[in-house]
């Protein structure tokens, strides 16, 4: 897909937990077409100690308000300065990045979506894809707890919600591969998106039920386009950067022990 540098405005934001804050950005042209699981690299103004751009997924795309969405974790000094910015503003993009998740071919295909923490950002656009298929998703979120569940209401509009908590303040109560869902529904395709000791859990679950699954990685993805070698992955095909040929893998490449 041809890639754009563009200075997009900040529509609306919203603090939505003390560590996470949702952008939308906009501009008086169209958006140029973007797959669930691409990503933007954004640049980060007016900080110091911030000189490479910012890796974020695509949350959603709503093409009737032409939105862009991103689910941004304020860690560091970067996506700190993101979190403060305001209606107005704004903020440098280049996009669309990376490859995407496999949709479904078939309507009564079973997809499940999985994901952990701020992971669960890229499965949003996703869903929404597979609703507009005709199929419905089943989203599986973890959290340690209820508060950090994010974005629930949205997940809903567009299929089943299940989630867990390591306090059991939500839904069932440990990691999502330990969700009675797994034992009591079959499915043709995972896709998963989250912190790697749960991607690999659910890989080691998708191996042994012989399911088809996709993998989101989060390797650190300096410059986007392959340039850096920062995001560099071993897989059964060799070293690949993760920000041009994922970041979603299948994990039949990879090497993971699972």
């Amino acid at each position: 897909m041809k890639k754009y540098i563009l200075d997009l405005t900040v529509s609306a934001i919203e603090a939505i937990h003390e560590k996470y804050v949702l952008i939308k950005l906009t501009q008086e042209a169209p958006l140029p077409p973007m797959l669930p699981g691409q990503f933007v690299e954004v640049r980060v103004d007016d900080s110091p100690s911030t000189f490479l751009r910012r890796p974020i997924s695509i949350n959603f795309v709503d093409e009737s308000a032409n939105e862009l969405w991103l689910l941004v974790a304020a860690v560091g000094d970067g996506t700190r300065r993101l979190a403060r910015l305001h209606v107005g503003d704004t903020v440098n993009c280049v996009l669309p990045l990376g490859n995407s998740f496999t949709l479904p071919t078939r309507a009564d295909q079973k997809i499940l979506l999985v994901g952990g923490g701020v992971g669960v950002a890229p499965l949003l656009y996703f869903g929404k894809k597979i609703r507009e298929m005709g199929a419905e998703p089943t989203f599986l979120l973890g959290a340690r707890s209820a508060h950090d569940l994010l974005l629930l209401d949205e997940f809903k509009k567009y299929g089943r919600v299940y989630v867990t908590t390591e306090d059991a303040t939500a839904g069932e109560k440990g990691f999502v591969t330990n969700h009675s869902l797994l034992q009591n529904e079959h499915f043709d395709q995972i896709s998963t998106c989250g912190p790697k000791p749960m991607m690999m859990a659910v890989a080691r679950y998708a191996q042994q039920a012989d399911i088809d699954c996709e993998v989101s990685l989060e390797n650190k993805m300096a410059c986007g386009l392959g340039a850096c070698l920062c995001c560099v992955e071993k897989t059964t095909e060799g070293n690949v950067c993760v920000c041009t040929e994922g970041p979603v893998l299948n994990i039949k490449k990879l090497l993971w022990q699972v």
